[in-house]
């Protein structure tokens, strides 16, 4: 494919467009000289930011929008003369959005009027049978574009802490050890009280602080669990920007979480992580969502409850042993 100006849109969650940077690259490295630009929902711009192969960033919403904001973007897109449009989370919308932007060049999933693509695959994402990252690659793929570095990666300079309310407890002779409880499916959960005494037990460790992250969503979730003073935790929930969760997690030696985007951000910034899964539902199992690369670890059983405690307490202590 021959293109001056590349449009690549991935703009619904974080885990999501993380697992997305390898494709990106691969577009990048392909055509060098192109343009790209990425679409990306508004929480994710500062993300995308970190991104040095991105050159452009356009903030589309995830949501339902009236056919005349869409007829209004479309026109837009279509000034800018797009040679290639990539749709990697499959969209209604932007497929309607890439037709009437006159971008010759569109690459997508063959559902959601994927009529309207000029290059299409089938989407058996839902089978669970590669790695997220090895979908969005193929369908790189699909528009000749490759790569030999299919690497997460975000450059993320530490100085973004300096806002941060608790940067001070961060500092100190001691390793710092991550944990996100929370999942955004319920039926991938691993009960909180659960997360609440692993992260008591680390904390006991010597030289070991333990800091708990979150977004402001996730402050709805029993949260104040962690809240105690007694306990020793660092209570980062709802009180960073991504930005500055990717840089606490670049600080920390391992990250403990549910199936959830802050895996994928600890992976993106190297820091090794344990993931705790559901075993018995292919479409989101740790094949498709597990942490991506080398060092990390996935506990998953089919029912969440056998999952123990002690269980993801002794994997912790073998990886803080390396």
């Amino acid at each position: 494919m021959k293109t001056e100006n590349i449009l690549a849109v991935r703009n619904d969650r974080i885990g999501e467009f993380l697992l997305t940077i390898p494709a990106l690259r691969a577009l990048k490295e392909t055509y060098p000289a192109a343009k790209l630009t990425a679409v990306v929902s508004p929480y994710l711009g500062e993300l995308a930011e970190c991104l040095e192969f991105i050159d452009e960033i356009i903030i589309w919403e995830n949501r339902r929008h009236k056919f005349g904001e869409i007829l209004r973007f479309g026109r837009e897109l279509k000034a800018r003369r797009f040679g290639l449009c990539v749709i990697f989370n499959p969209s209604k919308e932007f497929n309607i959005i890439s037709f009437l932007a006159g971008i010759p060049q569109r690459v997508g999933y063959d559902r959601k009027f994927g009529i309207l693509l000029t290059h299409k695959i089938k989407d058996n994402k839902y089978l669970g049978e590669k790695h997220e990252v090895e979908y969005n690659l193929e369908l790189a793929g699909l528009a000749g574009a490759k790569t030999g570095d299919s690497r997460l990666s975000l450059k993320i300079n530490e100085d973004v802490l300096d806002n941060f309310t608790q940067a001070a407890a961060l500092r100190g002779n001691f390793s710092l050890v991550a944990v996100h409880p929370w999942t955004s499916d319920p039926v991938k959960q691993w009960p909180i009280d659960n997360f609440y005494a692993l992260a008591a037990k680390l904390a006991s460790l010597p030289d070991i602080k333990v800091v708990i992250v979150g977004g402001e969503e996730e402050l709805k979730k029993r949260a104040e669990i962690f809240s105690n003073k007694e306990d020793g935790f660092i209570n980062a929930v709802g009180k960073t920007s991504l930005k500055q969760l990717a840089a606490i997690l670049q600080k920390c030696r391992l990250l403990i979480s549910g199936d959830s985007g802050p895996v994928h951000l600890a992976a993106s910034v190297g820091t090794p992580a344990i993931a705790i899964f559901r075993g018995d539902l292919p479409a989101k199992g740790s094949r498709r969502w597990g942490p991506w690369g080398r060092g990390h670890a996935v506990i998953e059983k089919n029912n969440l409850a056998e999952i123990r405690v002690e269980e993801v307490f002794s994997k912790a202590g073998e990886m803080l042993k390396r």
